[in-house]
């Protein structure tokens, strides 16, 4: 390989991934650790700011329609049945 041309980070993540866990050693642990902060999808540049809509109001600053925070079910109310009739 040219030692000229830096490998990519991506690349280089692969080839740490590809070593079994056991037979890496603390440097490549630490290589590991730190490539997936860089590549972490919060750490990319062009990324949105953190918590842009997690304060629940649209970019425009209005409430987001429906209500209550995506992705939950409204709470259902389930009645108690009767006891069953002992027959005779």
């Amino acid at each position: 390989m040219n030692e000229s041309q830096p490998i990519s980070p991506r690349v280089r993540l692969q080839e740490l991934l590809a070593i079994p866990d056991r037979q890496r050693t603390e440097a490549e642990w630490d290589e590991l650790n730190e490539l997936e902060i860089v590549l972490a999808a919060g750490n990319r540049e062009g990324a949105p700011e953190q918590g842009l809509r997690r304060n629940g109001t649209a970019p425009g600053g209005r409430p987001k329609p429906g209500g209550g925070p995506h992705g939950k079910k409204p709470v259902r109310k389930f009645h108690q049945r009767r006891p069953k009739r002992n027959a005779p």
